[in-house]
């Protein structure tokens, strides 16, 4: 099995979230230790331990391990705005040599690590660079979550092709359905299925309260990608 999977988007608020806890609900189904990672967020709390992201705290509920919330999200800011804005206020530089840590303390107490990153695909990250280049950073096979909403088709289109022209492996794609009202729902699924390389792994619908193992039945993980 891959060491791990890199779960990017086609923008923010897609989802990302969503479909991360269920793919380590999924992955621990079958017996598997599940990491989960969120090397970068904004938006984070102020708490008597330290800072605290809601998703990364998602990540490691979902895992159910016991494991050190700074290598889970090392780097965290409290304004939720773009990561690079965040960290230069904080006089902070996000380095990748320092995901890679984390990265490696996850990898060496689980058999998969599953890493949510921040934004979308091509979102700066600082000197080292952006998302995709972490993604190159850290060799994993990268999934993608497609929004599904209005502008999803282009949004989902020039991601998927980014991340193909940066040499790394798209492993899939999943759908999320952020807003219900989106209309033509079935046609544009339709769409994405045409224009997207790489197999669907699964659609995940509106439901913003629901456990990450009620979403397990939504996905459709390939064999090839798991074993």
């Amino acid at each position: 099995m891959s060491r791990g999977f890199f779960v990017t988007g086609t923008d923010t608020g897609v989802g990302k979230t969503w479909f991360a806890t269920a793919l380590i609900a999924t992955l621990r189904g079958q017996g598997r230790r599940v990491a989960g990672m969120k090397p970068v967020a904004s938006g984070c709390d102020s708490t008597p331990t330290g800072l605290r992201n809601a998703d990364a705290l998602a990540l490691l509920s979902a895992s159910g391990l016991d494991l050190p919330y700074e290598a889970v999200n090392p780097y965290a800011f409290v304004p939720p705005i773009a990561p690079h804005l965040a960290a230069a206020e904080a006089g902070v530089a996000i380095r990748f040599s320092e995901i890679e840590r984390a990265f490696g303390v996850l990898a060496a107490r689980s058999d998969c690590v599953v890493v949510e990153a921040v934004g979308g695909w091509q979102v700066p990250l600082g000197e080292d660079g952006a998302v995709a280049d972490l993604a190159s950073c850290l060799s994993l096979p990268v999934l993608l979550v497609v929004g599904l909403r209005l502008g999803c088709l282009n949004h989902a289109v020039l991601s998927a092709r980014d991340i193909c022209r940066t040499g790394a492996s798209l492993a899939g794609w999943v759908g999320c359905a952020v807003d219900p009202q989106f209309e033509r729902r079935d046609d544009n699924l339709q769409a994405l299925q045409q224009l997207l390389p790489g197999p669907c792994w699964g659609l995940l619908p509106y439901a913003p309260r629901a456990e990450p193992i009620d979403l397990v039945r939504h996905l459709r993980v390939p064999v090839q990608d798991i074993d």
